[in-house]
């Protein structure tokens, strides 16, 4: 049996995945979570199915205005949304889990999901003859949709990412190769490295591009506030005015494909599964039972009275947290910090999302993350933890039993 020591080293030979430690603690699983076919195809149904709902409501509300207010954008993510709507998918992670009740999604990372490095190389390294990895199609599928979005043989491509944080070089180090290998000519930037090319097409260190991958959030893109109301404003709370508007005028002219669109600013928002809720009647049928099917109950905080909240019956999310952060579930805190958060929660960007029990692994929580490329399921990152999944959850291989 080997140790993790030695599995460490497997990972750092990749080439791609750089650090198989967090904090000295490991950050991967070496035995992987084997799933059945029936199984994979109930995640993959369910997260096709709340996509399919999440683009219904995207139209609703491209068509019907007035519900952005409902979400709270600011003036800048509005006019990311208007510059792209209804459009918005291209990649998405569905958190999914296995209940009693059936599989629930708390929520679809439709913006810049990622993961896609661990997903992929450590489905390699876990490999078995008897089982099928099923990210193994998961880049192929990917490039495929970028490169017909672009509508051209080898297409130019920008990723478009925050340079200064290192957590996901693995996934953009992926990327690139990915694309070169294709035999398309790849620039890789910050929002800040955007411009205009000679020809108008939008351009990336002075390169021009047809596409841009784009891994830089849209809230991040826009003002920015803190979730919290004791909370102070970060240093950089301003919009970033001039590449918003390159990419806004990018999308409007059509000559420059954006993957994820610019519209993933509305689904991206957790208080779009709350707008779900609220519009069940307005759905497609197919889609409002899918909603019933999967999404817990969400609502928008201040349309609740807080008071009435049982805190070990609900779990508290900011609109754009992300990886644990500004989430409090009630089960998991005493009555004084739960009493805090409804307190200083900054009206208007809170959800209190129905909490449900997800069944035990071999930890006490596992996260499915279905990838969907174009609507369909493409593949799976299983995270395990004992509480709410963050950064400490370690990332295991994922095999399915044919």
């Amino acid at each position: 049996m080997s140790t993790y020591a030695e599995f460490a080293e497997r990972v750092v030979a990749t080439g791609v995945l750089s650090d198989p430690w967090l904090d000295g603690a490991p950050r991967f699983d070496e035995e992987p979570v084997v799933l059945d076919a029936g199984a994979a195809d109930a995640l993959a149904g369910a997260a096709e199915d709340v996509a399919a709902a999440l683009d219904a409501l995207c139209r609703l509300v491209a068509a019907e205005p007035a519900l952005l207010d409902r979400l709270g954008l600011t003036p800048i993510q509005r006019l990311l949304w208007h510059a792209s709507a209804p459009a918005w998918h291209g990649l998405a992670r569905a958190d999914a889990f296995f209940t009693d009740e059936g599989v629930a999604i708390c929520e679809v990372n439709c913006d810049t999901p990622s993961g896609e490095a661990e997903a992929v190389l450590l489905g390699r390294l876990a490999s078995r003859p008897d089982l099928c990895d099923p990210n193994r199609a998961l880049l192929a599928r990917f490039a495929a949709l970028v490169e017909t979005v672009a509508r051209r043989e080898r297409p130019a491509i920008g990723i478009v990412y925050p340079t200064e944080i290192t957590e996901d070089l693995s996934m953009v180090r992926l990327y690139a190769e990915l694309f070169a290998e294709r035999g398309c000519r790849v620039a890789l930037g910050s929002p800040y490295n955007l411009g205009r090319a000679a020809d108008g097409r939008l351009a990336l260190l002075g390169a021009p591009v047809d596409v841009v991958v784009r891994h830089y959030k849209t809230d991040w893109l826009g003002e920015r506030e803190p979730a919290w109301l004791d909370e102070a404003p970060p240093n950089d709370d301003g919009p970033l005015l001039e590449p918003a508007a390159l990419l806004a005028a990018a999308a409007l002219e059509g000559r420059v494909a954006i993957v994820n669109p610019l519209g993933a600013v509305v689904p991206q928002n957790k208080r779009a599964f709350a707008l779900l809720w609220e519009l069940l009647e307005r759905l497609p049928p197919e889609a409002a039972a899918a909603v019933r099917r999967h999404v817990p109950f969400t609502a928008r905080l201040e349309t609740l009275d807080a008071r009435a909240l049982a805190r070990e019956d609900w779990v508290l999310k900011s609109d754009y947290g992300c990886e644990g952060d500004e989430v409090v579930v009630g089960a998991d805190v005493d009555d004084a910090t739960w009493a805090q958060a409804l307190a200083l929660a900054r009206p208007g960007r809170w959800v209190a999302q129905r909490r449900f029990v997800p069944r035990a692994g071999r930890a006490r929580v596992v996260n499915h993350g279905v990838y969907l490329v174009a609507g369909r399921a493409a593949g799976l990152l299983t995270r395990l933890s004992d509480g709410p999944t963050d950064v400490t959850a370690r990332t295991a291989p994922t095999l399915v039993r044919p």
